[in-house]
């Protein structure tokens, strides 16, 4: 017999589909409040996004279910595998671990802030051309945390970027050729 005495809480985030929530901020923040919920304002991947969210929703769930960026990806939910991985501020931030509500008023940069399909950036590029990846499921979280680790003191080695690195789990093994395409960009600028 199942024991029922432990009721999920309700969810209280605001959603909004995909295309709404990147053709119209505005449109979300007009939408009917739940009970709960409050005001936040994000400026994801340079635009401003004025949502209303349970204070208990985390950076990760707020860009994935409300926003509708999905490359940030959920693997562990506990900080432990850095497929979450997201710049705010510059910095990266395992986004599992974070509430939205902390970031209010943040610059979040998410893998989509990155490049395009037609102007990659040159960590993007170098995965792709290193073989960086396998299954492609660690590599948005893989390639924040490679971008960010451009910006922080790092000695030349390869064991110096797989130090700087472990907090990124490969589950296919990728880790040679991820530190090569690193590598690669960190030579060639």
């Amino acid at each position: 017999m199942q024991d029922d005495s432990y009721a999920r809480p309700p969810d209280l985030t605001r959603r909004v589909s995909p295309s709404t929530a990147r053709a119209s901020a505005a449109a979300a923040a007009d939408a009917p409040t739940v009970a709960g919920a409050v005001p936040v304002t994000l400026r994801i991947n340079g635009k401003e996004q004025r949502l209303v969210v349970d204070p208990r929703t985390t950076l990760l769930d707020c860009l994935r279910e409300t926003v509708g960026l999905t490359g940030t990806k959920k693997g562990c939910d506990h900080g432990q595998c850095g497929a979450c991985t997201v710049h705010v501020n510059g910095r990266r931030v395992n986004s599992c671990l974070s509430l939205a509500l902390m970031h209010d008023g943040s610059e979040i940069t998410t893998i989509e802030g990155l490049g395009t399909p037609d102007a990659l950036h040159p960590m993007q590029a170098a995965f792709v051309a290193c073989d960086g990846y396998q299954c492609g499921y660690c590599t948005p979280g893989q390639i924040m945390s490679a971008v960010a680790l451009l910006k922080e003191p790092c000695g030349p080695d390869d064991a110096d970027v797989k130090e700087l690195m472990s907090g990124n789990i490969c589950r296919c093994g990728a880790y040679p050729t991820i530190v090569a395409a690193i590598q690669h960009v960190r030579r060639n600028g």
